[in-house]
């Protein structure tokens, strides 16, 4: 049987507003052409992220019902943290209203000026995080994932001999962290294998380094291990992950991606008396640490949205779905990450728009030009993402210029997948129409988010 079937059924819809193409490039231009900057009315199919974007089961909902807002030692927060500790194994529990939170808490403590936080790929608000507490991000992604076009199993791997050189020139004490983003978001949605994640837990204990898991993906990398790692077969989805994290010194999360949440996150720690410093910095950005900013509602639902994402029938809906988009545009000979990742198809702008130079930033183009002839709000994930200037000034570019649709769990239907490749065929089949941008105004920080661009030529 060929037919994806969705493993569930719709019980409550919300239209959908169909702009036409003038409107859209009236739309783009006063958005100043970052798709952030659009209203979400506006938008026809909406894949900006899949972060907080998904649909919540009915059993989600009737939690909601139940939570219990408490301002300290809520049902809620023990269901919430019961349901954490049993999948990682890890014993302190911290809520956080999202992830960044968590991030930034844990930055705050283990962070600095002189130190390095060392990934396989840090993504933007984590980067950001460390950077702010003055540490610096380092990237080993493994050389198979710096191939777009190779078909390898595991290309969001860290490079374990790099890590272990950088280890070595700067020595233990300089690394804040080893964080291992699982799927690696920035590397194509890529899964990261069991074996590479005990080969690194295995460099930080000889080295003293604490070894944290980026966990918003952590059941899609679970049942990628599953299909594709020998040992692992006959393996459900709890005992995959309770593997990997156990091999770990903590975790942070978004509940907003592998939980179904609409909010919240979390860090997870074995030590407590790093536990302790988190729960002090909670209290004065968060608060008390049985809510960390949620609402107990928020708490259920996460609670709950943890238990479905591992059922086996969702993760083979969610990957085949994305697998299927992958077939369509292999069809159709368009540029992406091979293979497809487990949230998101990344298109290869550098290849896709390769008229255009790096720094007139191509993923921006094809975003804008994916809005403006089918509605469809994409996000860059390139040097508008990641890019740094040179003491000249000049662009220093990622290795990879990308666009990032990410598929929000349970919300779209095939014939939205079919539509939104219609409108990747139809761009690319007139990808010369479209010019390069230039910058006219960024902020310090994550600039993607708020930065307006103005065309290079009309």
């Amino acid at each position: 049987m060929n037919t994806i079937i969705e493993p569930f059924r719709i019980k409550s819809v919300e239209p959908i507003y169909f702009t036409t193409r003038e409107e859209r490039f009236h739309i783009l231009r006063q958005a100043h052409y970052n798709p952030f900057l659009i209203k979400a009315q506006d938008v026809i199919i909406d894949l900006l992220t899949d972060s907080g974007t998904s649909a919540m089961s009915s059993e989600q909902w009737a939690g909601m019902m139940r939570g219990d807002e408490s301002y300290a030692g809520s049902d809620s927060f023990f269901r919430f943290e019961e349901t954490v500790k049993r999948i990682t194994g890890l014993p302190f529990i911290i809520p956080t209203h999202q992830g960044r939170a968590s991030e930034k808490i844990l930055f705050t403590i283990m962070g600095g000026k002189g130190k390095y936080v060392l990934s396989n790929t840090l993504f933007d608000t984590t980067r950001a995080n460390v950077e702010f507490s003055g540490a610096e991000g380092v990237d080993f992604r493994c050389a198979e994932g710096r191939d777009p076009e190779l078909d390898a199993p595991f290309k969001g791997n860290m490079d374990t001999a790099a890590l272990h050189s950088f280890i070595r020139e700067k020595g233990a004490a300089a690394i804040s962290l080893v964080m291992l983003t699982i799927t690696n978001n920035s590397g194509g949605g890529q899964p990261v294998s069991m074996a590479n994640v005990r080969e690194i837990s295995t460099i930080c204990k000889q080295q003293g380094i604490p070894l944290f898991i980026d966990a918003c993906r952590f059941a899609e990398n679970a049942y990628f291990i599953k299909l594709r790692e020998a040992g692992y077969e006959s393996k459900n989805i709890p005992e995959i992950a309770k593997e990997f994290f156990s091999y770990a010194d903590g975790c942070t999360m978004s509940a907003k991606k592998d939980a179904f949440a609409n909010i919240g996150g979390f860090i997870a720690l074995r030590d407590e008396p790093l536990a302790e410093k988190c729960r002090n910095l909670l209290i004065i950005t968060e608060g008390f640490p049985t809510y960390g900013g949620l609402a107990g509602r928020d708490l259920e639902a996460i609670a709950i949205g943890l238990q479905e994402v591992m059922d086996e029938d969702y993760l083979k809906y969610r990957i085949r779905s994305i697998q299927y988009m992958g077939n369509q545009l292999d069809a159709l000979g368009i540029p992406y990450i091979k293979p497809t990742g487990g949230h998101a198809v990344y298109l290869d702008a550098k290849r896709f728009m390769d008229h255009i130079p790096v720094d007139e930033y191509p993923g921006q183009a094809l975003c804008t030009a994916l809005y403006l002839e089918g509605g469809i709000r994409g996000v860059e994930i390139g040097s508008v993402m990641f890019g740094k200037y040179a003491t000249d000034g000049s662009l220093v570019s990622p290795p990879m210029e990308l666009v990032r649709l990410a598929i929000p769990r349970r919300v779209y239907t095939q014939s939205h997948i079919d539509y939104v490749t219609e409108v990747i065929a139809g761009v690319y089949n007139k990808r010369r129409d479209f010019s390069g941008y230039r910058i006219a105004h960024e902020p310090p920080f994550l600039r993607h988010f708020t930065a307006r661009f103005e065309p290079v030529s009309p």
